[in-house]
C-alpha cells in the first residue's frame, strides 16, 4: 500500500442547522470552525442543511407523488377547457 495517501479520519461534529440536532462521527473532512462537543472535548464543526432529522424520508413527512398525470391534472382542474375540438 503506498503511504501518504490515504486521508486522515479523526472525529467531526455535524450540527443540522433546520432542526439542531448535532453528531459525532469520524470523517476525514477539514473545517476551521469547531464546537464544544457533550463531553468536554472540543471538535471540528461542519454545518449541512439536511440530516436523518430533517429529511422528509426519515421524519415520515413525506409527500405521496400524484398517481395522475400532468394532462389529467390540468383537465381535472380546468374542466374541459384545455381540450381541443
Amino acid at each position: 500500500m503506498k503511504k501518504d495517501i490515504h486521508p486522515e479520519y479523526r472525529p467531526v461534529v455535524f450540527q443540522d442547522l433546520s432542526s439542531d440536532f448535532a453528531f459525532l462521527t469520524r470523517s476525514t473532512l477539514r473545517t476551521k470552525e469547531t464546537t464544544k462537543w457533550k463531553d468536554g472535548e472540543e471538535y471540528p464543526l461542519c454545518k449541512v442543511e439536511v440530516s436523518s432529522k430533517s429529511h422528509p424520508f426519515f421524519t415520515g413527512k413525506q409527500r405521496v407523488a400524484s398517481s395522475g398525470g400532468r394532462v389529467d391534472q390540468f383537465r381535472k382542474r380546468y374542466g374541459n377547457a384545455g381540450k381541443n375540438k
